[in-house]
């Protein structure tokens, strides 16, 4: 069996969270995170590692409330996120308290990453289905075109807004299967008919098409991506301007320009699984009751990993 690792990005706060740690909030009838429903389903699918990317200020709690439990079912391994982690010749700019992005996150397991991997978010559930389906592309064979083989969880739109407010998505432009643009898309919301919406210049919401596809950082990809990754970050902060300390070196980007330089490929695999998260405090009550739901309907268990 091929090897195959689940990358786990949990280095964030949420602020729009109100200051928690929203990856560690418990959501499941015995205390389970988003993230113990995202390993089961992972390790259900055929995945046999879990490295786990955090802040090193957060690895005591991390471990104690996730951890150390994972590490008794499946390979664990961590990697670090933090601000100060630079290229040679760089400096955190003054006053940058943000996280660097996506991007940088996973570039923090360069050395530890070396197969196929599946990258999600920590506080995102993304269902069943987009497991087995990325696990079973990263190991099956495909022919050699001289380009990345990258493969995305293709979500719909209307199935990943948030009831209680805005969000963003990787808006996603398809061809024959395949991803040809993905669009960081912001203050994305649900419109009352069900569908979606985004401001327009007046500020007033113009709907956009809720059956379109969206990525929710859900990649399928190989370890000789990384190499990439390194050296686009030195490009992003070479291009940073004098006193943006904000600006963000994020995957649906790095991606998007590969493909616009015609070096990489991703199959787009349609799931449909509903997502749910935590992005907003006022989502947790609904987190609860959809994990409810789906331990009545038979989907998990009441003692997930019994």
């Amino acid at each position: 069996m091929k090897k195959t690792t689940l990358v786990v990005m949990a280095a964030g706060i949420g602020s729009r969270f109100g200051g928690g740690i929203k990856q560690l909030e418990p959501v499941g009838p015995n205390g389970e995170i988003i993230m113990d429903y995202s390993i089961h389903d992972a390790m259900e699918a055929g995945f046999n590692k879990v490295v786990f990317i955090i802040r090193k200020d957060l690895e005591k709690d991390f471990r104690e409330i996730i951890g150390n439990r994972i590490e008794k079912l499946i390979e664990v391994e961590y990697a670090f996120q933090e601000l100060d982690n630079l290229p040679e010749g760089f400096r955190k700019p003054e006053g940058r308290t943000k996280p660097w992005g996506t991007g940088q996150a996973v570039l923090s397991c360069k050395g530890i990453v070396k197969e196929p991997f599946a990258v999600i978010n920590a506080d995102d559930y993304y269902g069943k289905e987009a497991f087995v389906r990325v696990h079973d592309y990263l190991v099956e064979d495909h022919e050699d075109t001289g380009k990345f083989d990258f493969c995305m969880a293709g979500f719909i739109l209307g199935n990943t807004l948030s009831d209680n407010g805005a969000v963003t998505r990787g808006v996603c432009k398809v061809e024959n299967g395949y991803l040809t643009d993905v669009v960081e898309t912001g203050g994305i919301e649900k419109l009352p008919d069900g569908g979606a919406g985004v401001p327009g210049p007046d500020g007033k919401l113009v709907p956009i098409d809720a059956k379109g596809y969206v990525s929710m950082n859900m990649w399928g990809l190989t370890p000789d991506f990384l190499d990439e990754v390194e050296k686009g970050f030195k490009e992003f902060l070479q291009g940073l301007k004098p006193g943006d300390i904000k600006a963000e070196y994020l995957l649906p980007s790095i991606i998007g320009g590969l493909l616009k330089e015609g070096r990489a490929t991703v199959k787009v695999l349609e799931t449909h699984d509903r997502w749910f998260g935590v992005t907003y405090k006022e989502d947790k009550q609904s987190v609860v009751d959809s994990f409810k739901k789906l331990i009545a309907d038979g989907v998990y268990k009441e003692k997930l990993f019994s």
